[in-house]
């Protein structure tokens, strides 16, 4: 699963400018996709699949915030690089802070160019965690997020429906911290909140 291809979509309703950048990444020998509206992208996606969308801030229909939020609502692993105009500055660094990857100023190919690998690998190291939280039990997502919310033994097994001995929490940790790879409470806290669309 963490071996396939990504796919990078780009959604703009300005048809010259997104045949441009079509052009532009298929020369970087990239699987692309193009949407001419946030409504056509979101009804033509998987959006449970890791991947990257660039995403224009300024679309007819449902706006690029609009698409930002589905995309949150849904818990997607998709990773989000913004095009904005001038104007559109303080709105795509709003859109940062929400959990935006990044933004681009149209139309500099260039600065695209050059954010894009950190947007692959970002999407790469998404599809990982994706495919180690599925490797997880029912049983272990939930010891997981009581563990990574501080929660002690004994308590998570009170917690848990139906409950459970502590020495079973013990051993869903154990299984938990091998199968995400983090050593420890702390650690799994903060994988947790770095891979919350997982939740």
């Amino acid at each position: 699963m963490t071996d396939s291809p990504l796919t990078l979509y780009v959604v703009d309703d300005d048809e010259a400018l997104r045949r441009s950048l079509l052009l532009l990444l298929f020369s970087q020998g990239v699987a692309v996709q193009s949407f001419s509206s946030g409504e056509e992208f979101l009804a033509g996606v998987d959006l449970q699949q890791p991947g990257c969308v660039i995403l224009d801030l300024r679309l007819g229909g449902l706006s690029g915030l609009g698409v930002f939020d589905r995309l949150e609502s849904a818990h997607s692993p998709l990773v989000t690089l913004f095009l904005s105009g001038h104007g559109d500055i303080p709105t795509a660094l709003e859109a940062v802070r929400k959990g935006a990857y990044d933004w681009v100023v149209k139309p500099e190919t260039q600065q695209l160019l050059q954010k894009l690998p950190g947007a692959l690998a970002e999407a790469r190291a998404r599809a990982t965690a994706q495919h180690q939280w599925h490797d997880l039990t029912p049983r272990e997502r939930e010891v997981a997020h009581l563990v990574g919310s501080g929660h002690p033994n004994k308590e998570i097994a009170r917690l848990l429906s139906p409950p459970c001995s502590p020495r079973s929490v013990e051993t869903h940790r154990a299984n938990i911290f091998s199968k995400l790879q983090v050593a420890n409470d702390n650690e799994l806290g903060r994988w947790l909140a770095a891979h919350r669309w997982l939740a």
